[in-house]
């Protein structure tokens, strides 16, 4: 039958705004790109403030969920319609918090998610989509400027300026939260003071600045664990300690708003935490973030400051009376053992053979593969799913003496263990164990390694004795080996 069959009518009605159900808590929502989103296990380090700005906030008092997602503009999260997802499940009262701008300045229109926005295009989103859409269905919007990107092979001394410089979002969103009356928070502005206030060594080290050995996560251009693939140090994304330092930022504006006779800012405020609204207002973050010590925040001894926060986050390592962690003080067995027993679960009876007194290489890499025969019975995911067609130690094929950068970037050590200079000062009731720990990765090369390169050395150096920042190095990476790839990386405590 050729029956025609048409649409006679389309009728459009407005969803009108919801009320907040009865005993529903209100909902703080975050919209934003990749430096703000939460991230998975197989990511670490990177981190967004959007995955630790909800710990600030008092959970019996507001719901905070983010929406936010990497590559995203204000274009792309209105198409694929996270903004929409937002406006349909908020109710009135509920707040929206936006950041944008990182991904609107590309102008390649077969990037994976297509081109960004010129500066009419972003006021155009900001002004004819975003505020009215979001404050029609009676929600509160709250404007974050992005914060400035850094130049990753910065001298130290540079000084850091706003890197939004073609196009100037930054100004557009300060001039639309004005004109309408938005409350903004100067991320960007923040971002710089402190960008220069810990200077360019500290700052580089907060940033996707990855060497040998440091994560056995993964970039889409395959795995870290023998220094950052993409062979750069990335200036846009950065470390859960920068996050954290972010998220201070944004609280602290808030509160000072408010204090300031910004009722939006002053009604956000009150779903804080008591010690973190105290913070915001002192300037005093002891409290919230005891881990910060006070001689891992500057200079070269920030080198490690992501790992060290977060094992002493963790309760596994420890600062002295005076806040300080001592990076460069030599490590003991006892400490070794007593801290990765604590962090991997595990019997300490079950590493108490090891003689006392200094942590020597040998020794930890022994001690590593101790644990890891413990702990996994199966190898996770990061030594067999990250290595794309390279061909690793043990496969078919498998070729020692082929250059490293032709490998592809897998996760297991470039340089093989017959290529090491010298195995032969490695004692021998140690030197299974650590050819065996060498191999699964767990140690590597200290030698000839940079950030912002895929490179490892050919010296394992058997007899140094390691220091508490490069054990905090190793233990973080185990820590990250045991958590599942796809599980959330909002870890602050032990269970």
């Amino acid at each position: 039958m050729n029956t025609a069959v048409g649409i006679e009518e389309i009728i459009l009605e407005p969803i009108l705004p919801q009320h907040r159900a009865a005993g529903a808590l209100p909902n703080l929502f975050i919209l934003g790109d990749s430096t703000v989103k939460s991230y998975t296990f197989d990511e670490a380090p990177m981190s967004g403030w959007g995955q630790i700005i909800g710990s600030m906030f008092n959970q019996h008092k507001v719901s905070v969920t983010n929406y936010s997602m990497g590559g995203r503009s204000f274009k792309n999260a209105y198409t694929e319609g996270r903004l929409n997802d937002i406006l349909l499940s908020g109710s009135i009262g509920d707040y929206v918090f936006i950041q944008f701008g990182h991904n609107d300045e590309n102008a390649d229109e077969f990037r994976r998610y297509g081109r960004g926005s010129t500066e009419a295009m972003y006021e155009n989103y900001l002004k004819e989509v975003y505020l009215p859409a979001i404050q029609a269905r009676g929600m509160i919007p709250v404007l974050v400027t992005p914060m400035s990107r850094i130049k990753g092979n910065a001298s130290p001394g540079y000084i850091y300026e706003n890197s939004f410089k073609s196009r100037k979002f930054v100004d557009i969103l300060k001039r639309v939260a004005d004109e309408s009356g938005v409350t903004l928070i100067d991320l960007n502005s923040e971002s710089l003071k402190y960008y220069n206030e810990i200077g360019v060594e500290a700052i580089t080290a907060l940033f996707m600045s990855i060497e040998a050995g440091e994560t056995p996560g993964k970039t889409n251009d395959g795995s870290y664990a023998n220094g950052h693939p993409s062979k750069k140090i990335d200036g846009t994304h950065f470390k859960e300690a920068l996050a954290k330092q972010f998220s201070r930022m944004i609280v602290t504006e808030l509160v000072e708003q408010g204090a300031t006779g910004d009722s939006t800012a002053a009604s956000i405020t009150a779903y804080l935490k008591g010690n973190v609204k105290h913070a915001a207002l002192t300037g005093n973050w002891d409290k919230v973030f005891p881990e910060i010590t006070n001689d891992t925040t500057t200079g070269e001894a920030a080198y490690y400051r992501n790992q060290i926060e977060k094992l002493i986050q963790l309760g596994v390592m420890g600062k002295d009376r005076q806040g300080n962690f001592k990076p460069d003080t030599e490590m003991t067995v006892a400490e070794f053992t007593r801290s990765i027993s604590k962090l991997m679960k595990v019997e300490r009876s079950d590493l108490a053979y090891y003689p006392k007194g200094k942590l020597s290489r040998e020794t930890m890499g022994a001690i590593l593969y101790d644990v890891y025969q413990v702990k996994f019975a199966n190898k996770p995911k990061y030594m067999t799913d990250y290595n794309g067609t390279a061909v690793v130690p043990g496969d078919p094929g498998y070729d020692f003496n082929l250059d490293p950068g032709a490998r592809g970037a897998m996760y297991y050590p470039l340089v093989s263990w017959q290529q090491l200079v010298d195995t032969a000062d490695i004692s021998p009731f140690l030197i299974s164990k650590v050819k065996s720990a060498y191999e699964l990765g767990l140690i590597r090369s200290e030698v000839g390694i940079a950030r912002g390169q895929m490179v490892n050395g050919t010296e394992l150096e058997p007899k140094a004795i390691v220091t508490r920042e490069k054990a905090a190095k190793a233990l973080y990476f185990m820590w990250v080996l045991e958590h599942g790839v796809n599980a959330e990386n909002h870890v602050s405590s032990l269970k």
